[in-house]
């Protein structure tokens, strides 16, 4: 089975037991010994080998270093605890860690039995702790009881364990099989009380009866959840190709999606992909409906829950995913929220955002299994749960989904009337897979045309353009014959709907032509509210809204950077004048993108901030519109020079950088912390990439500029000019070309090539390029022994830059402008306090060129991961939240903190920083 916690592992014990039993050890250790010649407790049944034995993992077996490191890094803390559902290969991960070779003893290996008692608990706890210090000559064997230990042997037994050379290594897995938490209590109290020489390593589908809490607000918790233990892209790959399944490299993605990195159903794939033909068809075709994998998650997941969660369970699953209130809606349930929060609280099949409320999406094959227990209500009662969806969803600005869950429950004039009311928000940024709903009644589509309209709006949201189209043909069928102003408003409705169906086809030309239509309709004069009740007063700034949005997200796509920052904002104000929320949402974090990449950080940062404040914002709703707010908030970081900051909100800015213009930005941000980070090689990669699908020639440039700038550093000077010759015209690529003139020691050749930054066409240039054009401006003046315009050129590019905070293009900069930064404080500056803090940040940079070595070097080198660690030490991150950064417990970064200030000699994160830079570690 592919959960190997529950194979059968309990066979009988073995004739000869004295390494599981160890009883001259416990004679040896003065207490009283029970009967365990026979691998027995005294009165009870025999000890069986196989739960004191790491099982052999499942065959084909597939090595994951990832999380054996994690759990050997976890395990030099006091608690590690590997908690997910069933079926997420906590066992394997625990066996191959175990099985590993390592110094010293070999883990204490103990599985946990179903209804164990506290007195067999620590039978077989003795027996595998005797057997773990017999492995282990350097140290005497702890004194151990016979059964569940009195408060003396308790003390004796800690101080035993606590005066070892090396600690005991335990593993308890499936420790959620023990309900009393007096079961526990001695371990923890050892845990405790034996000076960190006692170190539980366990498995659990749930939280165990122990105060976990300690260990956690300590820092001392190690806990790996279902989010690591799920399988990368590479590991699925890895799998199948293990099993013998030839799947096309697209469909892994599409697999790893599917499964949600579930190992058993991963597992329960390649055994269904090796039975078949056809493997890419299969895997699409993979669901939860397959027999084995509905068999396993109703015995082994949904079975377990009481019937109040399973009922709850299977009625939220009308909608793709819920909240608290929501669910209350569909269940009549007030405690429903609650309910679903103890289902998700040991995560794996019911995972919860970190929004605010919170929404909960059930794993997509559990989605499978639930719907098709939902349909197995009774019609009247299913009809019931969409309408509630849909009056639910309408009332919280969520029009796309009430327009499905109308259609379903077969409430026609209902879907109408969202479509002719809200159709602005039907058409979202990305589209939300959906179980299709019945097509509407013809005679109903030839009463009301706008109810076609409103499936094929519905359709084009959910990602499926076939069937669009096809409801888009009906309603244009049964339009003729409409009167006015009905007709005006068929014809809006209609262009709205072909919209959305060009922007889900990838169709720029046909956007721009349906957005066209659509503005030429606000072009009349306004409905009759009188004499269509239906039609908005704010329809003209609807229109504009969509439109403009629309045309933005082409020019973006496509590399119009300008353009797209101008459609964007009026469509903003448009929107906002309109009372539309997401389309709202839409445009702010677009133009937070758009301010970063011209240099205006202020304002990106503040739109950004709005962007992520508003309630659309929220969930798993808008992700790409969120993505772009955090991409706007990473370059802002990386022009500030916050290193720390910047990776993290790069990461959170993932959706966004799946559309050519926000690839591209992403690729020029993470290239530079790569470089900064001494990473050139990953840094050229990233750009190579990026360029090579980069969306107009503003966008190539940059990244052409930026990639020859990362080639020359590296010693490329040729690869670096030949990217220059093919980049064209442009001020970020004339500002390359000039540095590497003066780097090849040309400074004449360098003034020449380079761009007029105070001229009056570069108010329009990127502010980055603007400020790296007037420091080597500087540079080449200073260079020149005039130290008048030098100064004035540096004076003239502070006053630019300190607005918006700028520190990255003075840091990590033209050799000499260190230099002219600290001559600039003697001559006097209204910077002085900026330019002050700049000398110290270029003095704390590395140093182009041969470095002539310290004064003293280190006794002991750094390790790898103690260089890492010490990088963030610049940083004003704590230790818990390098340790977050880095998916390490506390407990190991502060070991490796302690571990750098011992070999750099110092005694505080200063020193240790200072020293370092020193060193040129830093």
């Amino acid at each position: 089975m592919p959960e190997e916690a529950d194979q059968v592992r309990f066979v009988a014990a073995p004739h000869d037991t004295s390494e599981i039993t160890g009883t001259s050890d416990l004679r040896t250790a003065g207490i009283d010994s029970p009967d365990l010649a026979g691998g027995a407790l005294p009165g009870g049944p025999p000890l069986l080998a196989s739960r004191l034995t790491p099982p052999a993992p499942p065959e084909p077996g597939l090595l994951r270093p990832r999380l054996v490191d994690r759990v050997e890094r976890g395990a030099s803390g006091p608690v590690t605890l590997l908690l997910a559902p069933a079926g997420w290969g906590k066992t394997t991960v625990l066996s191959t860690w175990a099985r590993a070779e390592r110094d010293g003893p070999a883990p204490a290996w103990v599985t946990v039995g179903e209804g164990d008692t506290t007195r067999r608990l620590w039978g077989y706890l003795a027996a595998a702790l005797r057997a773990a210090a017999a492995d282990d000559p350097d140290d005497a064997p702890p004194p151990l009881p016979d059964g569940p230990p009195r408060p003396e042997q308790l003390e004796s037994l800690a101080a035993a364990l606590a005066g070892r050379e090396r600690p005991v290594l335990l593993v308890l897995d499936d420790l959620h099989r023990v309900t009393d938490p007096a079961a526990l209590s001695g371990l923890e109290f050892l845990l405790q009380h034996a000076d960190g020489r006692l170190r539980l390593v366990a498995g659990a589908r749930r939280e165990p009866p122990m105060a976990l809490h300690r260990w956690r607000l300590a820092g001392e918790l190690t806990l790996i959840g279902p989010d690591e233990l799920a399988f990368t892209t590479d590991e699925v790959a890895d799998l199948l190709v293990a099993h013998g399944v030839p799947v096309p490299a697209p469909a892994v993605p599409r697999l790893a999606e599917r499964t949600a990195g579930w190992p058993a159903g991963l597992r329960f794939a390649a055994l269904a992909l090796a039975d078949g033909t056809d493997p890419a068809r299969a895997v699409d075709r993979f669901a939860g409906d397959q027999p084995d994998v509905a068999a396993y998650l109703r015995d082994e997941v949904l079975a377990p829950l009481g019937p109040a969660t399973r009922d709850v369970l299977r009625r939220v699953a009308v909608a793709v995913a819920v909240r608290a209130d929501l669910a209350a809606a569909l269940t009549g349930r007030a405690d429903a929220g609650q309910v679903l929060a103890e289902a998700a609280r040991d995560a794996g099949f019911l995972h919860q955002d970190a929004g605010n409320p919170q929404w909960y999406r059930p794993h997509p094959l559990l989605a499978d299994v639930l719907r098709d227990e939902l349909g197995r209500l009774p019609v009247d009662e299913l009809r019931e749960l969409h309408r509630r969806a849909a009056d639910w969803y309408a009332a919280h600005d969520r029009p796309a989904e009430a327009v499905r869950h109308a259609l379903t429950a077969g409430e026609w004039t209902a879907a109408a009337e969202l479509l002719v009311s809200r159709w602005p928000e039907l058409a979202p940024d990305e589209p939300t897979a959906a179980p299709a709903p019945p097509e509407p009644p013809a005679h109903e589509v030839r009463r009301d045309p706008e109810l076609a309209l409103a499936a094929a709006a519905e359709r084009a949201y959910a990602g499926d353009p076939a069937a669009a189209d096809g409801q888009l043909r009906r309603a244009l069928a049964h339009a003729d014959d409409l009167a006015a102003p009905r007709r005006d408003r068929f014809r809006r409705l209609a262009a709205a709907v072909e919209l959305s169906l060009a922007r889900l086809g990838g169709n720029h030309q046909g956007v721009r032509e349906a957005a066209d239509r659509l503005l030429a309709t606000a072009s009349g004069p306004a409905a009759d509210a009188g004499a269509d009740p239906r039609a908005g007063a704010a329809e003209r700034d609807d229109v504009r809204a969509a439109a403009g949005a629309a045309h933005g997200l082409v020019a973006l796509a496509e590399g119009e950077l300008p353009v797209a920052r101008s459609r964007f904002a009026e469509a903003r104000e448009a929107a906002r004048r309109a009372g539309r929320p997401r389309t709202e949402l839409l445009c702010v974090s677009r133009s937070a993108a758009l301010e970063a990449a011209r240099g205006a950080l202020r304002a990106a940062e503040e739109l950004a901030g709005e962007a992520l404040a508003m309630p659309a914002c929220q969930g798993w709703s808008a992700r790409a519109d969120c993505g772009y707010a955090y991409l706007a908030l990473a370059l802002v970081a990386w022009h500030r020079d916050r290193h720390a900051e910047a990776v993290a909100h790069l990461a959170l800015a993932g959706p966004a950088t799946a559309e050519p213009g926000g690839a591209a930005l992403a690729a020029l941000c993470r290239a530079g912390l790569l470089a900064d980070g001494d990473d050139p090689a990953g840094a050229l990669r990233t750009l190579a990439g990026a360029r090579a699908v980069a969306p107009g020639p503003e966008l190539g440039g940059w990244l052409a500029a930026e990639e020859a700038q990362v080639r020359a550093a590296a010693g490329d000077a040729d690869g670096a000019r030949a990217l220059l010759d093919a980049a064209g015209d442009g001020p970020a690529p004339a500002l390359a070309s000039a540095r590497l003139l003066l780097r090849a020691g040309d400074a004449r050749a360098a003034e020449r090539a380079l761009p007029d930054w105070a001229g009056p066409g570069a108010a329009d240039w990127p502010l980055p390029v603007r400020l790296g054009a007037g420091l080597l401006d500087a540079v080449l003046a200073g260079g020149a022994g005039d130290a008048r315009r030098a100064g004035r050129a540096l004076e003239e590019v502070l006053a630019l830059a300190e607005p918006d905070g700028y520190r990255r293009v003075f840091t990590r900069t033209d050799p000499g402008v260190r230099d002219l930064l600290a001559a600039h404080l003697d001559s006097g500056t209204a910077y002085w306090a900026t330019v002050s803090e700049l000398v110290r940040g270029a003095d704390a940079q590395p140093v182009a060129g041969p470095a002539d070595g310290p004064a003293r070097g280190l006794d002991e080198p750094l390790t790898e991961r103690e260089l890492t660690i010490l990088r963030y030490l610049q940083s004003i991150l704590s230790n818990v939240e390098i340790a977050a950064e880095l998916s390490l417990s506390v407990n190991t970064v502060k070991t490796h903190v302690r571990n750098i200030y011992r070999k750099l000699d110092a005694t505080r994160r200063r020193d240790a920083v200072r020293r370092a830079r020193e060193l040129r570690l830093i």
